[in-house]
């Protein structure tokens, strides 16, 4: 039995990356390294954007880097045309990141269906200690046009 794509669009990460500019994703510096047929990878640093008041990684950005990644990767694992929106998103923290340092995540799909999806993000540290884990549940809804049907579509 052939595996069918994850991916229903042409998104690569350059044109996701792309699409972050002037976004909190560009902001925080949050950049995709890989799309592969296994989910997303991506990086970002860790610096004064980005700390809570101790002087490491905010636990909010971890979540922004989490939903980031689950609605990119939403979205283009939808058909063409579809709109994909966040209902819901948690997170647990499970070691401090430092000021200075740099994390890497992987975004990869517990459940891809027709109305909803699934998408689990793990994020690590520098010493590849797991720093959060995080889920986003999206819907899947039938276009009505805007941006949202062609985020990270190449072109």
């Amino acid at each position: 039995m052939s595996k069918t794509s994850l991916w229903r669009r042409g998104a690569t990460a350059d044109s996701i990356n792309a699409r972050f500019e002037g976004t909190v994703a560009g902001l925080l510096g949050i950049r995709v390294t890989a799309v592969t047929e296994e989910g997303l990878e991506a990086e970002m640093p860790v610096d004064a954007r980005h700390i809570q008041p101790y002087g490491i990684l905010h636990g909010g950005v971890s979540v922004v880097l989490s939903e980031t990644l689950g609605s990119i990767a939403s979205v283009n694992a939808s058909p063409e045309g579809a709109q994909v929106v966040g209902i819901e998103v948690n997170a647990n923290h499970l070691a401090t990141v430092a000021n200075g340092s740099r994390v890497t995540a992987r975004c990869r799909p517990l459940h891809v269906g027709r109305t909803t999806q699934v998408w689990q993000t793990e994020i690590f540290r520098a010493d590849g200690r797991m720093a959060c884990v995080s889920r986003l549940t999206a819907a899947v809804l039938e276009a009505k046009g805007g941006a949202a049907a062609d985020v990270g579509k190449e072109g």
